[in-house]
């Protein structure tokens, strides 16, 4: 694995060689038919996934990619060995392409939004390709420092070999097949699914400028990973679960972790963010008002008024400018009723499709003025290219 993906090589070639492995193991699964399906091997299966998935999101995900609390280096070396032993690549990868994600979440830049690849690619399919292959240790310089995690880093497979051989020595092949590789598999797909399905299904309780949803579903199995929305809404937050109800599995075996100062300065949400109170920052402003505009189409406005425009009487016609048209048309203005302009959306439509769209926020009104700025922006250019 190179520590940079080179500039030339931002292309979507398929790595077939790595994909090879992931279907092996995928096939590995039916090889229980053979070595028969022990109790034994069923307990390491059910413990090694509990076991993994915790180390997952607490240590891939809310200790390297988002500091959310802080322990020890022994205890920061046993959440990545864990974390690789489900074989999903180096704790820096993990954390540079988490770290990636938030900073565009949902837009063309994500590495893994079903809103611009599909489903199927945010699941499982961007991993295999090449430009998704490098790793960026500059968004993860924090974790650089320490030779331990770059250690993991080179030797990104030694911990699952590891624990296969473990298994395997055990419980015998039933341990390797049932005990390692169903849990591996299980665990792919249920860590997948929080790139793929929570930004699909669920219910959205803030305003994140992207896609992001709470999956309660998805939550039992991930242990509190699935309260996706909550997460995007304050990315730092130890806790995910942000209701009294809302299952978060990972966060009760850290707090109780933290009663042995096994970890220690736990991150909470602020009384703002619990309350949805929390003004939101100009980066989710700004995406969902974008995404408040694309629901009106101004290309089609433009091309209505230009052809009003060119339907026009030369004659009586005194153009007006563009501001005219559409700060004075979509107020009702009688003065440019000769022209026969389209109906434009006045602000209150603007706010009223906001409504249906978007969680209760305290910064609808922004986003809003941000959209219908945008959209007349939009109108104008295109109004510009037409004429």
């Amino acid at each position: 694995m190179t520590s940079n993906a080179p500039a030339d090589d931002q292309h979507d070639d398929v790595m077939y060689p790595s994909a090879i492995p992931f279907v092996l193991v995928h096939l590995g699964c039916f090889a229980a038919i053979w070595s028969g399906v022990t109790w034994q091997a069923v307990a390491i299966c059910a413990s090694l996934y509990v076991l993994r998935m915790f180390s997952i999101g607490a240590g891939y995900h809310r200790y390297f990619s988002h500091k959310a609390f802080t322990t020890g280096r022994v205890f920061q070396f046993i959440l990545a060995f864990l974390a690789q032993s489900s074989a999903q690549k180096s704790v820096l990868w993990w954390a540079a392409k988490h770290r990636h994600h938030h900073l565009h979440s949902d837009t063309e830049r994500d590495v893994h939004s079903p809103r611009h690849r599909g489903f199927l690619y945010s699941h499982v399919g961007w991993i295999f390709y090449r430009q998704h292959d490098g790793t960026d240790l500059v968004k993860v310089g924090d974790l650089t420092v320490h030779p331990e995690l770059m250690w993991l880093h080179r030797l990104e497979l030694l911990p699952a070999v590891v624990l296969a051989v473990l298994c395997f020595a055990s419980a015998g092949w039933s341990g390797l097949v049932v005990g390692f590789l169903w849990s591996t598999v299980l665990l792919y797909h249920a860590t997948f699914c929080i790139n793929s399905l929570a930004h699909v299904r669920g219910r959205k309780r803030y305003v994140t400028g992207d896609d992001s949803r709470n999956n309660w579903l998805l939550a039992l199995f991930t242990l509190g990973e699935g309260w996706h929305n909550n997460h995007h809404a304050y990315q730092s937050s130890v806790r995910q679960g942000f209701r009294w109800w809302e299952v978060d599995v990972t966060y009760y075996i850290l707090e109780i972790l933290s009663w042995f100062g096994i970890v220690w300065n736990m991150k909470a949400p602020p009384a703002m963010v619990l309350r949805n109170e929390q003004p939101l920052g100009a980066r989710v402003i700004n995406r969902a008002a974008r995404e408040l505009a694309g629901r009106f189409d101004a290309h089609a406005l433009a091309r209505a008024i230009s052809s009003a425009l060119h339907r026009a009487d030369p004659a009586q016609l005194q153009l007006p400018t563009l501001h005219d048209i559409l700060t004075r048309a979509h107020e009702g203005v009688d003065a440019l009723s000769h022209l026969h302009l389209p109906r434009i959306p006045t602000r209150d439509e603007f706010l009223t499709e906001a409504r249906a769209m978007f969680a209760r926020t305290r910064s609808l009104n922004d986003i809003v003025d941000h959209a219908y700025e945008h959209f007349l922006t939009s109108v104008r250019a295109q109004l510009v290219i037409i004429r």
